[in-house]
């Protein structure tokens, strides 16, 4: 089966007549690029280059036309060349996610069996092409939800009170590696992932356990794999600090560092991963801000809000910040037309919203609903994106269920994975 399912028909064909006769022979093609003569006699490591160049589900569409193409997702000598050339590609990963609540109050009966498989499949999002794909994810076993993604890897994280069992996952293989259970017991943290080609980091604040009925945001846990040989496993905690209210369970990492949000009052909390240690941002007009949420996009930390402000010289909108290299001031950069603004509140209806960046497009999804704005902060443009198209194919029994977006970059190969072997 495919990795990939698309909503959408292929926007080409590819498709050429051939003619010949016993005397002489020639050929007619509807494209004179496309002549077989050509094309069939080209050497495989230029083919390897021009197919390592192809996004995913073109590759994995691909990979039915013969066995050997097939086996290019085996092939070293082609994986190694896939690292070296193929684009980056700044994409969004959705998946159906049970608000907490569902899990606090649930009973035994509902945690046995199936769990009905909430997050047995998730949907792709391509930002360039506006296209929809769908992933499955079935190896991943019930009682886990995604937390956070890097470098072609999610993090899923256990959701049972107690200490947390982690699981790294690449969708596009099915590739499951386990983390070492945290030290402290928890309920909710906020889970940070960030993964280069050479090490591993994942960070777990907050939420901690200080009686079956209670929880605190105290401490923070770290993980940390490297090629060198270097491993600390939960070893370096941290306080958080005091009065922190880390309630999205968000984390976004940029330039060496974590961010999330705090909330009552809003501001931004920054945890340092080389120095171990905490600080606190304040947030721009942190009095009238409106469902916040911090998001990376192009190596800078953008804060997407909506503002609220009564006085009449400063109209209701949703603007972007841009936090200064500084690393305490911050600079608007983009407002929503107001027009579209209108449009949008009238959809949202105070229901709130969330935001996911990668690369150059930032995606504010309604909550409670299936519309989307897709902005492009490069060329400045914002459009509302197509509603995906996977979602009333499954029955949720009546439950509810939201779309969490992760940034996503879909990789053919993560080597650095095999450390944690």
């Amino acid at each position: 089966m495919d990795a990939f399912n698309t909503s959408t028909p292929l926007p080409f064909s590819y498709t050429f007549t051939i003619t010949s006769s016993s005397s002489t022979t020639s050929s007619t093609h509807t494209n004179p690029w496309m002549d077989v003569r050509i094309w069939s006699k080209l050497p495989e490591r230029l083919l390897d280059r021009v197919i390592a160049f192809l996004p995913p589900p073109a590759f994995f569409r691909a990979r039915s036309i013969c066995k050997r193409w097939y086996g290019l997702l085996y092939c070293s000598s082609f994986l190694e060349l896939y690292m070296q050339i193929s684009p980056r590609h700044y994409w969004f990963l959705f998946l159906k996610h049970k608000p907490l609540k569902s899990y606090i109050y649930r009973t035994n009966n509902t945690t046995s069996g199936d769990d009905n498989r909430t997050n047995c499949e998730g949907y792709l999002f391509d930002p360039y092409d506006i296209s929809w794909y769908r992933l499955s994810f079935n190896s991943v076993p019930s009682g886990f939800y995604p937390a956070s993604s890097s470098c072609g890897l999610v993090c899923w994280v256990s959701d049972e009170a107690g200490t947390k069992n982690i699981m790294i996952f690449n969708p596009l293989l099915g590739s499951l590696s386990q983390l070492p259970p945290t030290l402290r017991p928890r309920l909710f943290p906020s889970i940070g992932l960030t993964v280069s080609p050479t090490s591993i980091d994942v960070t777990v604040a907050g939420d901690d356990m200080i009686s079956p009925y209670a929880v605190k945001n105290l401490s923070t846990e770290t993980f940390h794999i490297d090629e060198g040989g270097f491993y600390s496993i939960w070893g370096d905690t941290s306080s958080l600090p005091r009065l922190c209210s880390l309630e999205s369970g968000r984390m976004v990492h940029v330039e060496g560092k974590f961010y999330c949000m705090n909330y009552s009052p809003f501001s931004v909390l920054a945890y340092d991963i080389a120095a171990n240690k905490w600080s606190k941002i304040q947030a721009p007009m942190r009095r009238f801000l409106r469902s916040p949420g911090l998001v990376e996009s192009r190596g800078k930390l953008v804060l997407v809000a909506a503002v609220e402000k009564s006085k009449l010289n400063v109209p209701k909108s949703l603007r972007l910040w841009g936090l200064q290299d500084c690393g305490t001031t911050w600079v608007e950069i983009e407002r929503m037309p107001m027009q579209l603004y209108m449009q949008f509140a009238q959809l949202e209806g105070g229901n709130g919203f969330d935001s996911v960046g990668h690369g150059e497009f930032i995606m504010i999804m309604i909550r409670g609903t299936d519309k989307g704005l897709l902005f492009d902060i490069c060329r400045k443009r914002w459009q509302w994106i197509p509603a995906c198209p996977y979602l009333g194919c499954d029955n949720n029994d009546g439950e509810d269920v939201e779309l969490r977006g992760l940034a996503y970059e879909p990789r053919l190969a993560t080597p650095v994975i095999s450390l944690l072997s």
